[in-house]
């Protein structure tokens, strides 16, 4: 249920309004617009009789929001959610690049990568220290080693770091390292992860589940939001079809989907969508065309001997050629990328 308040209402009033809705039954989460607040009640009473809340004084209009993801929906926050970090924004007119290697394999490895991407303007380095493979006997990542290694590089170059968490009991680790936590495909619905990282003041990038629908998605950046973490931006990274010739099916779709939906910031991830560096140029121009907030790819400067997943890897030139038509294409649209 969505509670739109009078503009100027006064706090004694709005603490008013809040009290009655928890006395109700319900969570109350708060939003701050650029004109008015509006309340998102979270709470299944079917049969509640809203007349009960707009009667109350302050209260301009109650609506019911029909979808299952109630602070996540563009009903409860018509505005872009934008994330800012440091000298970063997420969701605004910028459009963000992530880059770097799949893993964190030794310490020149990550400074290598950070200085190519750096040098055409990235602000946000990646880099798996913990990699969760579909075969327990591929590379599992550096651990704590690979986090000092890949903080000491993003430093270094005054980049954020972004790093995926793999279960709760790493949450405080990870945490003294990056700058955004990064929820992998295999954890989109560790509700326990999800709930947890609700209560992290950080960011969180949740990606797209391998055979998630849109609304699966959704519901488990509701699982964030829910648990009190406002800073949530989701990543389309492709998607398990029948189709053999790239990894997963990139779905582009997504992206202006989401974007009518939920007031969050997406990003697109052509790297793992396609599994092919020839793939991830062409997807990576189609994901800014479509409306994505930012590009997550994957970078090596030797990727024939990267610990893994190195055929989708961009080799440096590739990158800075990838940055150029990206930027080109961003003013076409009325947007930017440094």
């Amino acid at each position: 249920m969505i509670v739109i308040l009078e503009q100027g209402i006064s706090d004694h009033n709005l603490e008013n309004v809040i009290k009655h809705l928890e006395d109700y039954g319900f969570i109350v989460n708060k939003s701050v617009g650029e004109e008015r607040v509006i309340l998102g009640a979270i709470g299944v009473q079917p049969n509640f009789d809203t007349r009960k809340i707009k009667i109350l004084e302050g209260v301009k209009d109650v609506f019911r929001i029909t979808e299952p993801f109630k602070l996540a929906s563009r009903s409860y926050k018509k505005e872009n959610t934008v994330i800012k970090i440091k000298d970063v924004e997420i969701g605004g007119k910028e459009i963000n690049v992530i880059a770097g290697p799949c893993s964190v394999e030794s310490e020149e490895q990550i400074f290598n990568i950070a200085q190519i991407v750096n040098k055409s303007g990235v602000k946000i380095l990646r880099g798996g220290a913990f990699k969760p493979r579909s075969s327990p006997y591929a590379f599992q990542g550096l651990g704590e080693e690979g986090l000092k290694y890949l903080r000491k590089a993003a430093d270094h170059f005054g980049m954020l770091v972004i790093t995926e968490v793999l279960e709760n009991s790493m949450i405080d680790l990870v945490y003294k390292y990056t700058d955004i936590f990064q929820i992998g495909a295999r954890n989109m619905q560790n509700y326990s992860l999800l709930k947890e990282l609700g209560s992290v003041k950080k960011p969180i990038m949740l990606k797209r589940g391998f055979s998630a629908t849109v609304e699966d998605w959704l519901m488990s950046a509701e699982y964030i939001l829910a648990n009190g973490n406002s800073e949530v931006f989701l990543c389309e990274r492709g998607i398990r079809t029948f189709e053999t010739y790239t990894r997963n099916t990139f779905d582009i779709s997504s992206i202006p989907v989401v974007h009518k939906k939920s007031h969050l910031p997406v990003f697109a991830d052509p790297s793992h969508a396609t599994g092919l560096r020839d793939k991830v140029l062409p997807m990576a121009r189609a994901a800014v065309a479509a409306g994505a907030d930012g590009i997550m790819v994957e970078v090596h400067y030797d990727p024939e001997k990267a610990l893994s997943d190195g055929p989708q890897a961009l080799l440096p030139d590739q990158f800075a050629e990838m940055m150029r038509q990206i930027k080109l294409i961003a003013e076409i649209i009325g947007r930017y990328i440094h």
